[in-house]
């Protein structure tokens, strides 16, 4: 308990500018409820920074909550950007206000000087820059938060673009992570109803995706597996990367030159078809999820470049999700049973789908699911939009207290990222035509024989290998019994009322046996008459009866307050 003390002093010392930072941005933008809130007295030593280093200063009164939480992250920088991005997907967690204004968040930032980039490439690259490159603009076609790209021509003559990431980014991650991982902790332990959606979990897996957009050998490993996918499908561009040129902090890959996915205009100025993008553009990312299982989870207007015959050529694969074979077969089911309008298979297929710690009411769910298709199962699928479709699901997942794995939200966000781009470029898309046979491709896969003799087959290998290793097993438990090392914890849930009732039976009694011999022993000292004497009473006597009657008072409001006289 010392040390956790001293590493939590230690930790709020090390970072104290970021938080003091965070405080008055909180304050600026009239979230002191918020701080009040989550630095309790507990947490002492953040307490009193909180105290010395908040100013009171006047929230914008003309903005909604939600609009002055987005300029706190705004203000907040990279990590809590990206992490506000992220949020925008979570209907379960935000209300619809925020999740509104968080999609708004944009990852713009200014550039960082040129002679940083040149210090960085050169010190990563480990040669000067001149003998990399014949050429490399000083100026920046793009700053993003983590990074900017910078157009150049290799020795060779290839035309490449170079991403370099910023100056010291990963300390700053680092120290918002950390901040952010305090906070969930808190919102788990202090705020009534959020240990039910588990924001360190959320965290945690956002850390996990930080991590692999700050390295970029895991972009270029992702850029290799993406492109080895797509290889025979001529509807897809990856740029080529040039190994001899990546590091953690230097990605070197072919400089392409398209137009922007939104970009109307100049899509029509270039006589490109935006039904068939649109088409093609959702077939991907349906290919790339329930075939590949490997996707794009960012696949925004800016991370995609129409090329010419109308081409999709893929940007940025810093933000990969992965969903397995499993949980592919589920949102099958899920679909396929929404629009047979079977509510027991479809909540079947969700409960396979969501993670929770208590089962809930099957009665209950079933007819909320229901109610749900009854609003999606009569309407043509043309007039079903896909995003309000999944994020509808969500808030009956988030009344039953049921969690979606991470990979799905990036799932799911990718899907209604591009239904939206898809539906800028073409009234008319309709993506649930376009996802049946994808839905229907997997469903009928599991009904083939080869499938199914093949899943046998593993079982039973599997079973088999559990049964060899099942003596050695036996064995190490009764070496454990043996060595009286072996364990029983048994924890009965329904048991605890009894327990706490018989506590406080027994507390009472002893309470009532200690009286009683305080009022024998006194009644014994006033009969004896033993000093010392106060008035002809004996002292000792008068105190032992007050302190008796006051424990008695004690015990009778006791009782009282409980209502069981």
């Amino acid at each position: 308990m010392v040390i956790s003390k001293l590493e939590r002093i230690t930790r709020t010392y090390r970072h104290v500018q970021r938080y003091r930072q965070i405080l008055l941005v909180l304050s600026k933008y009239g979230f002191d409820n918020l701080v009040d809130s989550l630095v309790k007295v507990e947490q002492q030593v953040e307490y009193n920074l909180a105290k010395v280093f908040r100013r009171r200063w006047e929230p914008t009164e003309t903005l909604s909550r939600a609009e002055r939480a987005r300029l706190v992250i705004e203000e907040l920088g990279p990590t809590f950007i990206k992490m506000g991005q992220i949020l925008s997907t979570r209907r379960d967690l935000l209300p619809a206000d925020f999740v509104q204004e968080f999609s708004k968040l944009q990852d713009n930032a200014p550039s960082f000087p040129f002679s940083e980039a040149k210090r960085i490439v050169e010190h990563e690259l480990q040669m000067p820059l001149e003998q990399l490159f014949q050429s490399f603009d000083e100026q920046p076609l793009a700053a993003a938060s983590f990074g900017q790209v910078h157009r150049a021509k290799l020795v060779s003559g290839a035309e490449v673009v170079v991403k370099v990431q910023r100056p010291k980014i990963k300390k700053v991650v680092d120290v918002d992570l950390e901040i952010m991982q305090h906070v969930a902790q808190l919102l788990e332990r202090q705020l009534e109803g959020w240990s039910i959606h588990r924001p360190t979990l959320v965290v945690d897996e956002f850390a996990r995706l930080l991590e692999q957009e700050l390295d970029y050998t895991i972009e270029s490993s992702h850029m290799e597996r993406f492109a080895w996918q797509f290889s025979g499908d001529a509807a897809i561009y990856v740029p080529k990367i040039y190994r001899e040129f990546i590091t953690t902090r230097v990605l070197t890959m072919e400089y392409v030159d398209g137009i922007k996915a939104s970009d109307i205009e100049r899509l029509e100025q270039a006589g490109l078809n935006r039904h068939l993008i649109a088409q093609q553009g959702f077939r991907l990312i349906l290919k790339q999820i329930f075939v590949n299982g490997f996707f794009h989870a960012d696949p925004h207007p800016g991370n995609m470049l129409i090329l010419p015959n109308n081409v999709i050529c893929y940007l940025d694969f810093g933000m990969m999700g992965r969903v397995d074979s499993r949980s592919r077969e589920n949102c099958a089911d899920l679909v396929l049973a929404i629009i047979d309008r079977n509510e027991v298979k479809a909540t079947n297929a969700l409960l396979k789908l969501m993670l929770f710690e208590e089962k809930p009411d099957r009665n209950v769910l079933e007819k909320e699911v229901a109610g749900f298709m009854d609003q999606y199962g009569y309407r043509p699928l043309k007039q079903i939009e896909l995003g309000k479709f999944l994020h509808q699901l969500l808030g009956i997942t988030s009344k039953h207290q049921l969690q979606i794995p991470p990979d799905l939200f990036l799932m799911m966000k990718a899907l209604t990222t591009i239904e939206g781009l898809g539906r800028t470029l073409d009234p008319d898309f309709d993506p649930i035509q376009q996802a049946r046979p994808f839905v229907l491709r997997l469903y009928l896969t599991r009904l083939n024989p080869q499938r199914f003799v093949s899943d046998m087959l593993e079982t039973g290998a599997l079973l088999g290998q559990q049964l060899q290793e099942l003596p050695g097993h036996f064995d190490d438990v009764l070496q454990k019994v043996k060595r009286g090392e072996l364990h029983l914890s048994v924890t009965m849930r329904e048991t605890e009322p009894v327990l706490a009732t018989l506590d406080r039976i027994s507390n009472r009694l002893a309470f009532a046996i200690v009286l009683g011999s305080l009022i024998i022993g006194s009644s014994v000292i006033l009969h004896a008459n033993i000093p010392p004497i106060w008035h002809g009473i004996p002292l000792v006597g008068l105190v032992g009866f007050s302190l008796a009657g006051t424990m008695g008072f004690g015990l009778l409001i006791s009782i009282l307050r409980r209502g069981m006289m």
